[in-house]
C-alpha cells in the first residue's frame, strides 16, 4: 500500500503508513497487521524515537480492558448480565476473544499485539493515550440492526461456525487479517456482500476514527502517533483530511443505536392467537378440545425448552424451570425462558473464582463452554431460548391442525 508521504519518517519507512497535517496538528498514521510480529516492532520502533505526545489506538475502552486488565472477566457479574440482556453480546466478544487464540496458537502472536505495545508503551513513557475506536458493542448493535432476519441469522450462524470451530484458521482469513482486523476477518464474506453490514463495520469506523483524532487534535495534542489496522488506513487519511463537520455530532450520530420497535407486533401477535384459538377450541369442543389445547401448547414448548437445556448440560433445576416458564415467557415480550434458566443455572452451580480466571482460555474449544461454569450458563441462555423458540412454532403448528 503506497500511501506514505514522507518516506522514511521516525523509521516507518517499511511500514504503510501516512502522515496528515491539520489545524497546526502532525497525525502519523501507522497501518498494522493484527498478526504480525513486524508491526509489533514497528510499533516499539516509533515509540522509542519521542517524537509522539499522544499515542492512538484502533480499541475501545472495553478491548483496552480485556488486551490489559488479566483479572477483567474475573469481574464479570453474571446476573448483571441477564438482567440487562448482554447475554448475548458477552458471548460474541469470548467467541471472537476465542478466535483469536486459535490465530496466537497457530502463528505465535497473539492478534492485537500491536495495539497493545502501543497502549502499554504510551502509559509507561508518560505520555497521551486515546482510544479511537467505537464501542465493540454498538458497531454490532448498528450492524444487526441494518439486516433483516434471515440476514441475521445467516450471520450468526456464519460466525458460530467460524469463531466456535477447533479447526485451523485458513489461510485466506490469515492474509485478510495482514490487511484489516479481526472484527472485520471474522464477518468474513457477509461484509463483502451487505452493504449494510460494510457499511457499520468498516466504513463507519473510519470515519468515526477520524474524528476522534480530530477531537483529540483539538484537546491539545501536537504529535500524533495513531496506529490502526492498514485495512482502515486509505479511508482513515481521507477522511482525516477532507471532513469538514464539527467531530462532536458525527460522533453522536455513529453512537447512537437504531431503535428497533417499540411495540412487540411478534408478542402481540402470539397473544392474540394463542388465546384466540384456546377460546375457539372451548367453543367448539367445550372443556375437552380446550384443555387438550391449552395442555399441548405447555407440554410442546415446556418440553421444547427442557430440551435445550438438557443439551446445554443443565442442572436437573434449571431443567425444571425451562420447562415451567417456556409456556409463559413468550407471552412476555422482556423476559425469555434462557433467561430464568440460565438464572437458576447460575445460583444452583455457582461458578467460581477459579472459572472466571479460566474463562478466556475454556472459550477457546468447543468443549470448554460446557466445563466452565461461566460459559455454560452463557450457553444454557442461548438453547432453552432456541428450545423454547423451536417449541412455539411447533406447538403453534399443532392448534391450527387440531382447528383446521
Amino acid at each position: 500500500m503506497n500511501i506514505s508521504t514522507e518516506a522514511g519518517y521516525d523509521g516507518l519507512h517499511d511500514q504503510p503508513h501516512a502522515i496528515v497535517e491539520r489545524e497546526g496538528v502532525r497525525y502519523t498514521l501507522l497501518g498494522t497487521a493484527h498478526v504480525s510480529r513486524a508491526s509489533v516492532d514497528a510499533v516499539e520502533a516509533a515509540l522509542a524515537t519521542g517524537g509522539y505526545d499522544t499515542i492512538a489506538v484502533e480499541l475501545d475502552a472495553q478491548r483496552h480492558r480485556a488486551m490489559t486488565d488479566p483479572d477483567v472477566l474475573a469481574k464479570l457479574d453474571l446476573f448483571q448480565i441477564l438482567r440487562e440482556g448482554k447475554t448475548g453480546l458477552v458471548a460474541g466478544n469470548l467467541a471472537l476473544a476465542a478466535y483469536q487464540r486459535r490465530l496466537a496458537e497457530q502463528l505465535g502472536v497473539e492478534p492485537g499485539a500491536e495495539l497493545k505495545a502501543a497502549a502499554v508503551g504510551a502509559e509507561a513513557r508518560g505520555l497521551r493515550l486515546s482510544l479511537i475506536d467505537r464501542d465493540v458493542g454498538t458497531t454490532l448493535k448498528r450492524a444487526f440492526a441494518g439486516l433483516g432476519f434471515w440476514g441475521r441469522a445467516k450471520l450468526m450462524a456464519g460466525l458460530g461456525a467460524s469463531l466456535l470451530a477447533d479447526d485451523e484458521v485458513e489461510a485466506g482469513e490469515i492474509e485478510k487479517l495482514k490487511q484489516g482486523d479481526y472484527l472485520e476477518s471474522s464477518f468474513g464474506e457477509f461484509a463483502a456482500g451487505s452493504p449494510p453490514l460494510y457499511r457499520a463495520v468498516i466504513a463507519e469506523r473510519d470515519v468515526y476514527m477520524a474524528n476522534r483524532l480530530r477531537q483529540v487534535g483539538a484537546e491539545g495534542a501536537r504529535e500524533v502517533l495513531a496506529v490502526v489496522g492498514a485495512g482502515h488506513l486509505k479511508g482513515l487519511e481521507r477522511h482525516l483530511r477532507e471532513d469538514s463537520e464539527a467531530p462532536g455530532p458525527v460522533l453522536a450520530a455513529l453512537d447512537a443505536v437504531p431503535e428497533g420497535s417499540k411495540i412487540p407486533w411478534f408478542t402481540i401477535f402470539l397473544v392474540v392467537f394463542l388465546f384466540g384459538g384456546f377460546a375457539w377450541g372451548f367453543w367448539q369442543g367445550g372443556a375437552e378440545l380446550g384443555g387438550e389445547l391449552v395442555l399441548q401448547w405447555a407440554l410442546i414448548t415446556g418440553l421444547g425448552g427442557a430440551l435445550g437445556c438438557l443439551a446445554a448440560g443443565g442442572h436437573p433445576l434449571s431443567v425444571l424451570a425451562a420447562f415451567v416458564s417456556s409456556p409463559l415467557t413468550p407471552l412476555h415480550p422482556a423476559l425469555a425462558s434462557g433467561t430464568v434458566s440460565a438464572a437458576v443455572e447460575a445460583w444452583v452451580r455457582k461458578p467460581t473464582y477459579a472459572d472466571f480466571l479460566r474463562l478466556r482460555d475454556d472459550t477457546g474449544k468447543l468443549s470448554g463452554w460446557w466445563r466452565n461454569r461461566v460459559a455454560r450458563v452463557l450457553v444454557n441462555f442461548f438453547l432453552t431460548s432456541l428450545g423454547t423458540f423451536i417449541g412455539v412454532w411447533v406447538a403453534g403448528a399443532n392448534i391450527i391442525g387440531k382447528l383446521g
